[in-house]
C-alpha cells in the first residue's frame, strides 16, 4: 500500500515505512553539505599539494624508464653501456618511489583525520536536531531508521566530503599533468588514448539515472533491514514469548533478501562502468603500439618512447577509473544526503520561541481553557477541555484507555502543542516560555520507564546533575527503592544494563520515581507510576507519594483506583473532556462513570 506525503512515496508494510524520496539528482545537496568542509579547507588544500606532489614525482618514472632504454640499451644511444648512467636513473627512479610513498602517507593521514572531524560536526548536529523534535516524529517511524541516519549514512557522507572530493579534485589534475607529459612526449601518440573519453562520457550519461535510482533502492532495503532487526532485538522477550522467532525469521531472511537483491543490482550497474573504463584502458594502450608501429613506424617512434607512452596511457585511465567509482560513491552519498538532510529539516515543531521569556520560579496553578488537541488533526482526543488545578493541589485523571489522560499530562509539559485554547502554569501560557525554564520546574515520570546503561546513582541523578549523594539517598529512600539497591553487589554504585535489563518492572519504575523526585519539582506528574509494584509495596510507596506531594501540584495519571482516593479532585476523562470531577466520595455519591469503574475494579480485587 502506498500514498504521497509531501512530495515523497510512502509505502507502509508489517516492519515499517519505506521512504522513497522522488527529487531529481540535484547537486544543491553537496553544495550544502560543504558547510561541513570549510573549516578544514586549508587542511584539504595541504592535502591536495601533498598528493599533487607525489603524482608529479611518479609521473617522471616512465621518462625515466625511457631515457634508460633509448639513451643507455639502444645502440647509438648518447649513454649506451654506461653501468654510471644506469645507476644514476636507477636512484632517481627509486627517490621517485620512496617520494611519492612519503607525501601519500601525509596526505592520506590528514585526510583521515578531516573524515573523522567532518563525521564528528555531522553527527552532533543530527544528535542536537534529534534531541530537540517532538515526541510525534518519534512515534511516526521505527528507531532502526533514525539510528541508520547517524551512523551508516554519516560515515559514508564524511567519507566522500574528506577523501572523496579530495581524490577528485587531485584526479582531474592528475589527468591534466599526465596529458602534458604525453603531449611533450608525442603528440601523434596522444591521439588515440583519447579517443576513449566521448565513449565513456555518453555511457555515464545514460547510466547516472540508473545508478541513483539502485543506490537510492539499496538504501531503502538496508535501512528497513535495519529497522527490523533493531525493532526485534529491544522485543525479543516478547517473540519468545510467543513463539514468534519463525515468522520473525522468514520476515528478516525477506528482508536479507530484498536488501542483497538491491545491492547486487548496483554492483551490476557499478560494474559496467569500471569494466568499460578497464577495457578502453586496455584498448588505448593497444592502440598506442598499432599506432607507433603501424603508421609512425620504429624509426619515428623509439622503444622508450612507446613504453613511456603506453605507461602515461594506463596511467591516464587510472584517475579516470578513480573518478567513475567516486562517481559512483557520489549517487550513492546522494541518497543518503537526502535523508540526513530529510531529517535535519524536519521542523522543530515543539521549540521556545523568538520571544519567549524565562518561567520565574513557580507556585504549580494550572488551568486548561477550552483546550483541544489530536495526535491526527482529523481526530481529536481533547476537545474544550477547561479546569483549573490550584498551587499545591493533587489532581488524578481516570478514565478508559485513549480517552487523553496522559495527553493531558503531556500539554502541560508541552511534549505537544495544543490545537486549540491554551493551557496556562501561573497565568503564563506555557507556549510562551523556554521549555527549559517549564520542563526544569516539573518532575515528570511517564508510563514506561527508561533506564539508562550506568551505575543506579547516575540513572537518578540524571535529572539534577548537581544533586548530593545524600538527596539521592533521601530520594530513594522515599519512594521505597533504598533497600533493594542496598541488595545490590555494589549498591548505589552497581551497574546497570541498557533499558534496565536485570532489574524487575517495579524497581524501574522505583528507581524512575527516584530520579523525578530528586529534583524537587514544583509541578509533580506521575503516570501509572506504580502500576508494576506489588500490593505490600504500592502501600508503602503510597505514603512516601502523599507526603512528597505536599505543597507541590500533582497531577496522578491512574487505572488503579486505590491509589488516588486521597487526592483533591479526581477528573474522569472520557468522551474527549471531563465527564465527572470531584472528590472520591463525592463522585461514589453521584453513582457516574466513576462509580462504575470503582465498583468494577472492587468486585475484580475481591474475586482475585
Amino acid at each position: 500500500m502506498a500514498e504521497l506525503k509531501n512530495g515523497k512515496k510512502i509505502e507502509r508494510n508489517t516492519y515499517g515505512v519505506d521512504e522513497t524520496l522522488e527529487k531529481e539528482f540535484d547537486f544543491s545537496h553537496l553544495k550544502r553539505s560543504l558547510v561541513y568542509v570549510k573549516k578544514y579547507v586549508w587542511k584539504l588544500l595541504l592535502a591536495l599539494i601533498l598528493a599533487l606532489a607525489a603524482s608529479v614525482v611518479t609521473l617522471f618514472g616512465p621518462q625515466i624508464i625511457s631515457a634508460a632504454i633509448d639513451q643507455g640499451m639502444t645502440e647509438g644511444g648518447a649513454h649506451y653501456g654506461e653501468m654510471k648512467y644506469f645507476w644514476t636513473l636507477a636512484g632517481l627512479y627509486l627517490a621517485c618511489i620512496v617520494a611519492s610513498a612519503v607525501l601519500t602517507a601525509f596526505r592520506v593521514i590528514i585526510v583521515a583525520k578531516v573524515g573523522q572531524a567532518i563525521v564528528v560536526d555531522i553527527r552532533r548536529d543530527l544528535f542536537h536536531h534529534l534531541q530537540k523534535l517532538p515526541f510525534a516524529y518519534y512515534d511516526s517511524r521505527p528507531q532502526g531508521k533514525i539510528l541508520v541516519r547517524v551512523t551508516s549514512y554519516v560515515s559514508a557522507v564524511s567519507d566522500l566530503l574528506s577523501g572523496g572530493l579530495v581524490n577528485a579534485v587531485i584526479d582531474i589534475i592528475n589527468i591534466v599533468i599526465i596529458l602534458i607529459f604525453m603531449l611533450t612526449t608525442s603528440v601523434e601518440m596522444t591521439f588515440p588514448v583519447l579517443i576513449g573519453v566521448p565513449i565513456l562520457l555518453v555511457l555515464l550519461y545514460f547510466l547516472k539515472p540508473i545508478q541513483r535510482r539502485a543506490y537510492q533502492v539499496n538504501s531503502n532495503k538496508g535501512s528497513n533491514l535495519t529497522a527490523y532487526t533493531c525493532e526485534n532485538i529491544e522485543g525479543v522477550k516478547v517473540t519468545e514469548l510467543f513463539d514468534r522467532e519463525e515468522k520473525n525469521q522468514e520476515i528478516h531472511r525477506r528482508l536479507t533478501r530484498e536488501r542483497s537483491n538491491a545491492w547486487i543490482h548496483t554492483i551490476k550497474i557499478s560494474t559496467i562502468v569500471i569494466q568499460a573504463t578497464a577495457a578502453i584502458t586496455h584498448l588505448s594502450q593497444m592502440g598506442v603500439y598499432i599506432f607507433a608501429f603501424f603508421l609512425l613506424g620504429p624509426k619515428s617512434a623509439p622503444v622508450g618512447m612507446v613504453i613511456a607512452m603506453a605507461s602515461y596511457a594506463s596511467r591516464f585511465w587510472a584517475p579516470i577509473s578513480s573518478l567513475t567509482t567516486i562517481y559512483n560513491t557520489l549517487i550513492t552519498t546522494m541518497a543518503y544526503l537526502e535523508r540526513i538532510f530529510e531529517t535535519m529539516d524536519t521542523p522543530i515543531d515543539i521549540d521556545d520561541k523568538p520571544d519567549a521569556v524565562e518561567l520565574p520560579e513557580i507556585k504549580g496553578e494550572v488551568e486548561f481553557k477550552n483546550v483541544a488537541f489530536g495526535y491526527d488533526p482529523t481526530v481529536k482526543v481533547l476537545k474544550d477541555v477547561s479546569f483549573k488545578a490550584k498551587a499545591g493541589q493533587s489532581i488524578a485523571l481516570v478514565g478508559p484507555t485513549g480517552a487523553g489522560k496522559s495527553t493531558i499530562v503531556n500539554l502541560i509539559s508541552r511534549f505537544y502543542d495544543v490545537d486549540g485554547g491554551s493551557v496556562t502554569i501561573d497565568g503564563y501560557e506555557v507556549s510562551d516560555v523556554t521549555l527549559a525554564s517549564l520542563r526544569g520546574q516539573m518532575g515528570i515520570m511517564l508510563q514506561d520507564p527508561f533506564i539508562f546503561s550506568g551505575t543506579v546513582e547516575d540513572n537518578i541523578r540524571y535529572g539534577n546533575l548537581t544533586a548530593t549523594e545524600e538527596e539521592i539517598i533521601a530520594a530513594a529512600k522515599a519512594v521505597c527503592a533504598h533497600d533493594f539497591i542496598m541488595e545490590m553487589d555494589k549498591g548505589y554504585k552497581t551497574v546497570v544494563r541498557e533499558r534496565g535489563s536485570g532489574l524487575s518492572q517495579g524497581q524501574k519504575q522505583l528507581i524512575s520515581l527516584a530520579r523525578t523526585l530528586v529534583r524537587d519539582p514544583r509541578i509533580l506528574v506521575l503516570d501509572e507510576a506504580t502500576s508494576s509494584v506489588d500490593a505490600k509495596t504500592e502501600q508503602v510507596l503510597q505514603l512516601a507519594v502523599d507526603k512528597l506531594m505536599e505543597g507541590r501540584t500533582s497531577f496522578i495519571v491512574a487505572h488503579r483506583l486505590s491509589t488516588i482516593q486521597n487526592c483533591d479532585c479526581i477528573m474522569f476523562i472520557a468522551d474527549g473532556g471531563i465527564a465527572e470531577f470531584g472528590t472520591h466520595d463525592e463522585l461514589l455519591a453521584k453513582k457516574g462513570r466513576y462509580y462504575e469503574l470503582y465498583t468494577a475494579q472492587s468486585i475484580a480485587e475481591k474475586e482475585v
